[in-house]
């Protein structure tokens, strides 16, 4: 299936898609690891990709990386491989939750979190919308 540099309609983000290394220059202060992860789930096929800066509206944590796979199976694969390669890096998640089923992800790295959803799971959640005050940043693949 194609990939495009836009949102597909479960995501509501209507900004543009940025290529990763414009990314980092709109957000030079992103956490390494963060920039590492996001460079994971593209290399994992990871679609629609998009980082919400949840700094200006909360002190829970200070980004979203949402990202969406194909089916469970690709949901599970795209997580397992962002773990695998931070924990080879030292960078462990502090909190992991739906791994077994592969519905929806959630890696809590305490500074930034990694929602990785099935397709309907982000249809259904709407992170984006519920966060609709945070600034999004849509990346490319």
């Amino acid at each position: 299936m194609p990939t495009t540099d836009r949102p597909s309609p479960e995501s509501p983000v209507a900004a543009p898609a940025m290529r990763f290394p414009e990314l980092l220059a709109e957000l030079p202060d992103i956490p390494a690891e963060l920039a590492e992860a996001i460079e994971l789930a593209l290399e994992r096929k990871g679609r629609d990709l998009v980082l919400l800066d949840l700094r200006p509206v909360s002190d829970a944590t200070d980004f979203f990386l949402i990202v969406t796979g194909t089916s469970d199976i690709h949901v599970r694969a795209i997580a397992e491989h962002i773990m695998e390669e931070l924990d080879g890096a030292g960078v462990r998640a502090d909190h992991v939750e739906g791994l077994r089923g592969g519905y929806w992800v959630l890696l809590d790295f305490i500074d930034f979190v990694i929602h990785i959803f099935h397709p309907s799971a982000r249809e259904f959640y709407r992170l984006e919308q519920l966060w609709g005050d945070a600034p999004a940043y849509p990346v490319a693949g």
